[in-house]
């Protein structure tokens, strides 16, 4: 693997442990505003943080683009092998994250006799990006603790790590399609993380549609039997989401955040919000900050 980076230090020694065709390394780190890093592995890699780290970090797969091209930095992520990633930190912060360093042939040998080869190959070359990390939170906690002070087996920590691996990979079934009409779990992680990953939780149908791999037609077919709502009524359950962020976190008027995330104007946020949420933004805001 090559890695550079600047203005990170290590605030803690460093705890690695390494098993049949993988290396699991846990690190605690301090990153400076301006921060730097590079990373290219000939293997696939995931990394999973144990805070959010969205507000903070940056990164991009474009070099010299981070500016115009970056994104914010996901609890967990899938590299796949020779894609580069760029990080920048846009404050001084604290966090800490597991790496896992997986080798492809090990990856093929495990997924392979549940899934196919061809299924397997395809969900190695997909890099994946999510926020939620649910149970993969606590799958990662308990392999920091068998890679801290080994307990038992090596066969359960490597268990750990292919449950992992399964549950953030996007693994294709019926060449995407699943045989009850459904998306899977891990396409709408991708979705998720991508709409969030948009300032104003905005895209096309087509472009959500290239998100998971499907053609426009089919996904327009599939996302209701999902979800139970159409991609526009799921947007802008994500787009009133963003909002109820921004009325706690920020002191933005709710014209001002109306027009950060491409509403109208105010009384088109403030219809659309009292739908789903069932207040108006300023009653929902003067709620919640009198608790």
């Amino acid at each position: 693997m090559v890695w550079h980076t600047e203005g990170i230090r290590v605030v803690a020694p460093v705890k690695w442990r390494r098993f049949d065709g993988l290396v699991g390394v846990f690190w605690e780190a301090e990153s400076q505003a301006g921060a730097k890093g590079y990373y290219l592995a000939d293997d696939p890699r995931i990394m999973v943080f144990f805070s959010d780290v969205s507000s903070r970090i940056r990164m991009s797969n474009r070099d010299g683009e981070l500016a115009q091209h970056s994104r914010p930095m996901t609890r967990a992520v899938y590299v796949p092998a020779g894609i580069p990633m760029w990080t920048t930190s846009k404050s001084t912060h604290r966090f800490s994250h597991l790496n896992l360093h997986l080798h492809r042939d090990r990856l093929m040998r495990f997924l392979s006799p549940s899934v196919g080869a061809s299924a397997a190959l395809s969900a190695l070359r997909q890099p994946v990006e999510i926020q939620d990390l649910g149970a993969i939170e606590t799958l990662a906690g308990l392999l920091v603790d068998e890679i801290a002070a080994p307990s038992k087996h090596v066969v359960y920590a490597e268990s750990l790590v292919g449950s992992i691996v399964t549950g953030l990979l996007d693994i294709p079934e019926d060449d995407g399609r699943n045989g009850n009409g459904r998306l899977t779990q891990a396409q709408m992680n991708r979705l998720t993380a991508r709409v969030e990953a948009e300032g104003d939780c905005r895209l096309t149908i087509a472009e959500m549609a290239a998100t998971v791999g499907l053609s426009e037609s089919w996904f327009a077919n599939v996302f209701k039997q999902t979800t139970g709502r159409t991609p526009l009524q799921w947007q802008l359950g994500k787009r009133v989401d963003r909002a109820k962020q921004l009325l706690l976190e920020s002191e933005l008027s709710v014209a001002d955040i109306a027009v950060q995330l491409g509403f109208s104007d105010q009384a088109h946020l403030t219809k659309t919000f009292r739908q789903i949420a069932g207040d108006t933004p300023a009653a929902w805001r003067r709620i919640r900050q009198l608790r």
